[in-house]
Parts: structure tokens; sequence; C-alpha cells
């Protein structure tokens, strides 16, 4: 039995796909691939087809490459699943980039679902965080990799709109794409609207019968092209 899923956005991330097989009353899902947003779909998947009867779940991840942060709720969605259903249920075999992670935000390393009440056999708890205060440390540097993780996101969101722009002004202006870069760039910074606005706009109005751009950035476009080009 195998459920696989592909992460919403596809830089270029592998699918997310989950084995699984029964020891009588035991499951064990082996995971392989990249643990990102769109895995708790998956896993969700491979755990709802688990027949009844299953007493034990464990997760192996040693075949998982890549962990995000968005990907950590996975934990959240076995801890759940171990509560509803009275299941004892493990996440092991993290190793490279995963386990870093796990370190980063002060995770038990060998399995951050582990509880007391889990290792004597009852359900799974959430997961618990240590309080060091390297485990702090590390939980802000993770929020920092969140945000710059955020913004990759959004850049890769907004760079089609912004190179289609650039195209436009190409086409108006017969300049270079730099130049139709630095057209842009200049139009934003004294239009004090994102780059990514201007660009928009500028290819909603090459549309037939499309809007022009708002005065302010179709005023700040015409400066920035007479500053730039010959």
């Amino acid at each position: 039995m195998t459920s696989a899923g592909l992460a919403a956005h596809t830089v270029r991330l592998d699918a997310l796909v989950i084995d699984a097989r029964t020891q009588g009353r035991r499951a064990v899902l082996a995971a392989r691939g990249e643990l990102v947003h769109g895995g708790t779909d998956t896993l969700g998947d491979a755990l709802a087809a688990l027949p009844p009867g299953i007493t034990a779940v464990e997760l192996d991840l040693a075949g998982v490459s890549f962990l995000d942060t968005t990907g950590l709720a996975c934990l959240d969605l076995l801890a759940e699943y171990s509560r509803r259903r009275g299941v004892r249920v493990t996440a092991c075999g993290w190793r490279g980039q995963p386990r870093r992670v796990l370190e980063l935000i002060g995770l038990d390393t060998a399995d951050p679902l582990r509880t007391g009440e889990a290792a004597a056999g009852g359900p799974t708890g959430p997961p618990v965080r240590t309080t060091s205060a390297v485990a702090r440390e590390r939980a802000e540097q993770l929020d920092v990799l969140r945000l710059e993780i955020a913004q990759l996101r959004h850049a890769l969101d907004s760079r089609p709109v912004i190179d289609q722009a650039r195209g436009v002004l190409m086409a108006a202006h017969g300049c270079t794409p730099d130049q139709a870069w630095e057209i842009l760039r200049d139009a934003s910074q004294h239009s004090n609207t994102k780059v990514h606005r201007i660009a928009a706009a500028i290819i909603a109005s090459a549309a037939p019968d499309g809007p022009p751009p708002p005065e302010p950035a179709r005023s700040a476009l015409r400066t920035a092209a007479a500053r730039h080009l010959p």
C-alpha cells in the first residue's frame, strides 16, 4: 500500500511517498522523499488506509531527505491520530537535514513523539520541546529560517509576473532586459509601490482594453523610462 503526494511549491521538490505494511496489529509506514507542505495530506491518507485493529504505528523517516517547518505539522497529525484512536505512534529514523531541524527546535531526535505515557505503551503525546537555553536559541534560529523560506517562496511566486512585465517594457521601449528591470525598480522606489504590484499593473494594461496603471505608478514609470533610456 503506497500513498504519494507532491509539494505545493514545485521548485524542485520530490514527491513524498509512504509505503505501509502490517505485522499483526502493528503498522510500519516507511516514508521517502521530502516532508514539506502537502505532506500531511499524504500521511493522513496512509493512516486512513490502515486496517482496523491496529494498536501501534511506526513511521520510519530514514528515507526522508528534507524537512521544512510546514512538514513539522505531520508530528501534530500523528499525535492527534494517537489520541483519537488510542494507538501508540512512534516517529523514528531521523537523519541528515530532518534530524538537524529537530535539533534546532529542541525536539527529541530519536522520537519527537515519545513521552512517558507512550514509552509505557499508551497513546502518544504532543511533540515535547526541551527547555534548555540551547534549544531556545535554536528555536529562534528556526524562526529566522522560517521567515527566509516564506520570503523565498514569495519571490518565486512574484518572479513570473516581473519577467512578463519586463517583456512588456522591452516591447514598448525597445530596451534590454536589464534596462526594463531598472525601470521597474526605479518606479517601485519612487512610487512607494512593491515591484510585483507595478509589474502586475503593467501586464494588465497590456491586455486588450486593459486598464492603465494607477497614476502614481504611471508617472513613476514615465520618469524611470526617461531616466534609464537614451
